[in-house]
């Protein structure tokens, strides 16, 4: 059995579920490498699958996974920092001191490699050095509960957008391009993932992980809060942008005319930042409080039907393993990719015909699934866990 893992957590044993009592037993998380394991298909899918824009079920399909996958990737960012720092009950003194200190040892690493990545030119917005920043700037947070994490993620998801759209007026937007170094002010502001309106994820995801994800009632709550999210992100967009004149201006920010369908898709192109309609609008990479709540609200539905799933349907278990695998080296997976993708000398992204993306997926599945019978951890996760044994000469 794949056992979960991320980027920055230890591998957690999932025991066999127990059913009399409606509830499997807390450490029982393998929905959430299930999980995992779609968010990096989804990233396959925005990097080497067919372009949006070719239309169908297909086109559909790719723009879907579009920003949501990184979204549902950094959301869960937040259950590893919580798995590290003590979920039950967060860790104090020496063990506390420890906990943080493989936090951030595990995100200068994933800044390093990101940064490394970024520069050697792969054409993806690597998001890496990104995630790493934003387990540093959450860990101050690592003893609060559920309560308060949620008042802090929807706090920040309020006003860290607009923040961040001043900043970008200030500083002239300038967006870098793949292959770039990211800086702290990318990192931070103008990058692809810019902390700014990526960390509400993270808390939101921090939040949930300290919840009895083992109690169905729970699941349930969850997934109401998340469709409710997405009505109100998405839906709450799609009623601005038909207000008089705020499509016309968003479309015009973006050159693409029209910026009625920008309440959920990126196809009409990224706002360039020069009016303040496009804080209206919900597409996933505008960088907006309804984009947000309504990315979160998606992160949050996925996590929760496929925490259930994993619970009800035993069969599905057996059927998703190889996703699972996947998800339970998602480090390795993501990196394998990059690798991939320089190897095949793919430099259209997206562009690739179907076959492409299906080869990709396929050839994870393959090798996660054959390396998890051998090793608990991913290869990339197994390094990442030996370096963090560093933290223990903390004292």
């Amino acid at each position: 059995m794949a056992q979960y893992t991320d980027v920055a957590a230890p591998a957690v044993h999932t025991p066999a579920p127990v059913r009399d009592s409606g509830k499997a037993p807390a450490g029982r998380l393998i929905g959430l490498d299930l999980a995992r394991g779609l968010a990096v298909f989804g990233m396959y899918a925005a990097h080497v699958g067919p372009d949006p824009e070719q239309g169908g079920v297909t086109g559909f399909l790719m723009e879907l996974a579009h920003g949501r996958s990184s979204a549902l990737f950094a959301f869960l960012a937040g259950f590893a920092v919580v798995l590290i720092t003590g979920r039950g009950v967060p860790k104090t003194g020496l063990a506390g001191r420890q906990a943080q200190a493989k936090v951030v040892i595990r995100a200068a690493i994933l800044l390093g490699l990101g940064t490394w990545l970024t520069v050697s030119g792969t054409p993806v917005d690597v998001i890496l050095a990104f995630y790493g920043l934003y387990f540093l700037l959450v860990l101050p947070l690592y003893r609060l509960g559920p309560g308060p994490l949620a008042a802090i993620a929807a706090g920040t998801a309020l006003v860290l957008p607009q923040v961040l759209y001043v900043v970008q007026q200030t500083i002239g937007d300038d967006v870098h391009a793949p292959g770039e170094a990211d800086g702290l002010v990318s990192l931070l502001f103008t990058g692809a993932y810019p902390a700014l309106s990526w960390v509400p994820f993270v808390i939101a995801g921090m939040a949930v992980a300290r919840l009895d994800l083992a109690s169905t009632v729970v699941r349930a709550r969850l997934a109401v809060t998340g469709a409710a999210l997405m009505v109100i992100g998405y839906g709450g967009s799609w009623l601005a942008l038909h207000l008089p004149g705020v499509a016309d201006a968003i479309g015009a920010s973006a050159g693409a005319g029209d910026g009625t369908s920008m309440w959920w898709s990126d196809t009409s192109g990224s706002p360039s930042g020069d009016t303040p309609a496009w804080l209206l609008a919900a597409s996933p990479h505008s960088e907006t409080t309804l984009s947000i709540l309504g990315n979160t609200g998606v992160a949050i539905l996925v996590v929760a039907v496929c925490l259930a799933a994993m619970d009800a349907l035993p069969r599905l278990h057996t059927l998703a393993r190889p996703i699972i695998a996947v998800g339970s080296m998602s480090l390795s997976a993501y990196v394998f990719h990059l690798f991939a993708i320089r190897f095949l000398g793919i430099e259209e992204l997206p562009g690739s015909p179907l076959h492409v993306l299906v080869g990709f997926i396929l050839a994870a599945m393959a090798f996660a699934t054959i390396w998890s019978r051998f090793q608990r951890r991913g290869p990339l996760e197994w390094l990442m866990t030996k370096a963090t044994g560093l933290a223990r000469h903390i004292r």
